[in-house]
């Protein structure tokens, strides 16, 4: 559930989750939750009817994607916002503090990877993924003798065993579902880098400020890329169309980042730390 990323944001009055249910039940059980409050703006990324049968003075509803535009461009252009703001997720001082006590503050460098997904077909191979965490804090590399934690959810774990295994106990933290999102949140701002496949979780990493490298194949980066200025995209030497064009089925669960190699990612990840670096030390 992604409740728990908004409850920090201020001025907040209350969050309604809407767990799914028979027959549509849950846009009914959120209608009744809603529909005696008179509402200044009722803003619905659904595409639903819902908006239309409540009441209130304003009215924003996406009618469906615009295949031009990144998705946060889209969404800011619904209410007017040209460029768009930055996404940001608001923080507490309890994951602050919870987080501190997660990450090692040694002053080594912090390297956070998100090597699972929710669908294995832009599930990045966790040997490479192993591979490219080696060579970005070996001796000489960009984020050399780094920390790295490594986030996911409770059910992608297995899908990580070869990443966790692969680094030393005293140099891994890791985060499977266990820690409240916003704790996951407060981890991801003290990064030096996040590394890892088009997820929430990069979103997030994104939305954090920090340097954020998003892995695509089968998902359009032009799409969905990380939206910040230190937001960037590295694909598959596939195109989005090919890939999809080449998949066994529609149903497939083959994993479809095959063409990624390790050394676009490391380069990539290289230059993004490095350009990070180098604005921060000119400031």
């Amino acid at each position: 559930m992604a409740a728990p990323i908004f409850q920090a944001v201020p001025n907040l009055e209350r969050i309604i989750e809407m767990p799914k249910q028979k027959r549509g039940g849950h846009w009914w059980k959120l209608w009744k939750s809603v529909a005696l409050t008179w509402w200044d703006v009722i803003v619905d990324l659904r595409g639903s009817a819902t908006a239309y049968v409540l009441p209130g003075w304003k009215r924003v509803v996406l009618k469906g994607n615009d295949d031009g535009l990144h998705r946060v461009v889209q969404l800011g252009g619904l209410i007017g916002l040209n460029p768009p703001p930055m996404p940001k997720v608001w923080t507490r001082k309890e994951d602050e503090d919870r987080a501190a006590q997660l990450v090692p503050n040694d002053g080594a460098p912090l390297l956070v990877v998100g090597p699972s997904a929710n669908w294995i077909g832009k599930t990045w191979h966790a040997e490479r993924f192993a591979e490219t965490i080696n060579k970005l804090t070996e001796k000489g590399g960009v984020l050399e003798n780094a920390h790295v934690l490594l986030v996911g959810a409770p059910n992608e774990r297995s899908s990580a065993e070869h990443v966790i295994q692969s680094l030393p106990e005293d140099k891994r933290t890791e985060i499977f579902g266990k820690e409240h999102l916003l704790t996951v949140m407060a981890c991801l701002k003290k990064a030096d880098l996040y590394l890892g496949n088009d997820s929430g979780l990069m979103h997030m990493a994104a939305a954090s400020g920090r340097p954020t490298l998003g892995l695509f194949g089968p998902s359009r980066d032009e799409h969905y890329s990380p939206f910040a200025k230190w937001g960037r995209a590295v694909r598959t030497d596939w195109s989005y169309d090919k890939i999809i064009a080449n998949r066994t089925s529609w149903f497939s669960k083959e994993n479809l980042m095959e063409s990624l190699p390790v050394e676009k990612v490391v380069t990539a990840a290289t230059e993004l730390v490095s350009d990070f670096r180098a604005e921060e030390k000119d400031k």
